[in-house]
């Protein structure tokens, strides 16, 4: 049982069973020993996982691109912040601004990383060195007053705790953790959180029994804090996930809660806690209507291979290699990010918007190709 384990077990042996929302977020954020806060935190080829930035840099440059087409949008605003939550390594932000620099919206932004892991900060700052006087950190959305801008953010939403519900002869029931014969096991209690139920009948009324899922409503609080730090401007995700009539199809009866370890996906949650990671896809429906109730509207959303490919990624690629001998190699990573069964099927971008009158849909790029907002 590794360190965190024993907290955690600790804590169920003196208060009794908690949500399984209650046990992922101490799994992946305890201070120093969660998977995204201990010091040796990874991510890419050495770590479980990687995500769009590690196969490519024309990822970062079309966000980038993206970036400055919010900021066009806006009337060209003489201050104006990208925050990206969740940064990693710091690649895509790395990425984004090498794009940028030496652009008029370069001058005009300053990039703010919200970063909980004092190591992986400073990993971010040295990667980062090159744009010293752009780059500023805080530890929450909380943490910030509202400006114009844009709120960034790759692969996320997937990493925040989600309650586990089951349905039963006797109704919805919530996945509690408790502890049986020195292990972690699972006990089905009634729903601890009031929301879980609302959540249910809004997206998921009538599942059959034994139908098992996610309820992500720290989504909904995560939504309020940007909200709250955008005074206008855009709110852009990429992750994956779902609209909700997707979501709850029969094909994800068990959910779609997984754990990864070295590249590998399965479903040991209680092992080697604090040293795998935990995600569930997102579902984007929620997420469009929350944001509605916070005065967001949801302006773009298709899947992250088309909106690359109509962000102008042939133009990107062209710009950084030209006609190089090295071209085919570059190109075979960039499938990797369009190509069906492969990031570009799987992620998914969502654009909202915040403050004044939303921009006409013709002038937003990325959805050109295809909008699928209405599927939300």
């Amino acid at each position: 049982m590794t360190e965190l384990a024993s907290i955690i077990a600790g804590r169920i042996g003196r208060e009794g069973p908690i949500p399984f929302a209650e046990f992922m977020e101490m799994a992946l954020y305890y201070p120093g020993l969660g998977y995204y806060t201990r010091p040796e935190a990874e991510i890419g080829s050495k770590g479980d996982f990687y995500t769009s930035p590690h196969l490519h840099p024309a990822f970062g440059a079309l966000m980038g691109r993206q970036v400055r087409e919010c900021w066009e949008l806006m009337g060209r605003p003489a201050e104006f912040r990208v925050v990206e939550p969740g940064g990693g390594r710091g690649w895509l932000a790395r990425d984004l601004l090498d794009h940028l620099k030496g652009s008029d919206v370069y001058d005009a932004m300053q990039y703010l990383l919200v970063e909980l892991n004092p190591r992986m900060k400073e990993r971010q700052a040295g990667l980062l060195e090159a744009h010293g006087g752009k780059v500023a950190w805080a530890r929450g959305l909380g943490e910030l007053e509202p400006s114009a801008g844009v709120i960034l953010s790759n692969e996320l939403i997937d990493a925040m705790p989600v309650h586990v519900v089951e349905v039963t002869e006797q109704g919805l029931r919530e996945v509690y953790v408790a502890m049986e014969d020195g292990k972690f096991a699972e006990v089905l209690m009634e729903p601890g959180a009031p929301g879980i139920g609302r959540y249910m009948e809004r997206y998921a009324p009538g599942l059959p029994v034994g139908y098992r899922t996610e309820v992500n409503l720290a989504l909904g609080q995560w939504l309020g804090s940007a909200s709250r730090a955008l005074a206008e401007g855009y709110i852009l995700t990429v992750d994956y996930g779902h609209p909700a009539m997707e979501y709850f199809n029969a094909d994800r009866s068990r959910g779609t809660l997984l754990c990864y370890h070295g590249h590998r996906a399965d479903e040991d949650f209680y092992e080697h806690v604090g040293g795998r990671d935990l995600t569930a896809h997102v579902n984007f429906s929620a997420m469009k209507d929350w944001g509605a109730e916070l005065g967001l509207t949801a302006l773009g959303y298709c899947r992250q291979g088309v909106y690359l490919v109509s962000m102008g990624l042939d133009e990107v690629v062209v710009a950084m290699y030209g006609e190089t001998p090295g071209m085919g190699r570059e190109l075979q990573k960039i499938q990797g990010l369009i190509m069906p069964g492969t990031m570009g099927d799987t992620h998914k971008v969502l654009l909202q918007h915040k403050g004044g009158n939303p921009p006409e849909l013709k002038a937003l790029r990325g959805f050109g190709m295809k909008n699928e907002v209405g599927k939300l």
